[in-house]
């Protein structure tokens, strides 16, 4: 489904898009081969390099796992300095919820061992779900206001204010608040060996 984007979402898929285009083309691949190695149709391939659609985190992660990158390069300009400060309100949204939550990552580092720095918030009754990641990927998660349901592999866990949980990121998860309400919380993901091991063979749903 095609959703209306605001002007920063239009930026973010336009930058999204340039970047998979140059990754791809760096590569000697064809939009097939990128489609086919990321599990994604060859549509969804033209539509994120056209900046066209603002994709799905899943579909991010699949063509930053195919591609070798890690999802931090895929929104952001690359930068040569081994500092790089993200100033309040520059990370990129790239989850929002029917109710106003949003996921903005707001740091993120290089291959091969790609770690991830998200500041999420979610209004009451919202979900996110998440397909398993590449092998060994660890999450954490800190609650920073309200309570949190955490879903790992099938067993919930219900975290307050302050709580913290850490659990593999290789196995089907989800973040839900379905309390009374809002909940903020920061994750951080660490992804080895971005670019060294096989990408998702699942079928794309977006």
């Amino acid at each position: 489904m095609m959703h209306y984007m605001d002007d920063d979402a239009a930026r973010l898929a336009a930058a999204i898009g340039a970047r998979v285009r140059q990754e791809r083309q760096t590569r000697g691949w064809t939009l097939d081969q990128l489609a086919t190695a990321a599990s994604v149709s060859r549509r969804m391939v033209v539509s994120v390099e056209q900046g066209a659609v603002n994709p799905s985190v899943g579909t991010l992660l699949r063509l930053a796992d195919a591609l070798g990158v890690g999802l931090p390069a895929l929104v952001a300009a690359p930068e040569r300095a081994p500092v790089r400060v993200i100033r309040a309100g520059d990370g990129a949204t790239l989850w929002t919820g029917d109710a106003g939550g949003r996921g903005v990552l707001v740091a993120g580092t290089t291959p091969p061992d790609v770690v991830e720095l998200w500041d999420w918030t979610m209004a009451p009754g919202e979900r996110h779900a998440s397909e398993a990641h590449t092998p060994d990927t660890r999450e954490l998660i800190h609650v920073l206001d309200g309570t949190l349901t955490v879903e790992v592999d099938g067993e919930s866990f219900e975290l307050n204010s302050g709580d913290a949980v850490s659990f593999p990121g290789d196995v089907d998860h989800a973040y839900a608040n379905p309390h009374a309400g809002p909940c903020r919380f920061t994750l951080a993901v660490f992804e080895p060996g971005v670019g060294a091991t096989p990408t998702r063979t699942e079928p794309s749903h977006d």
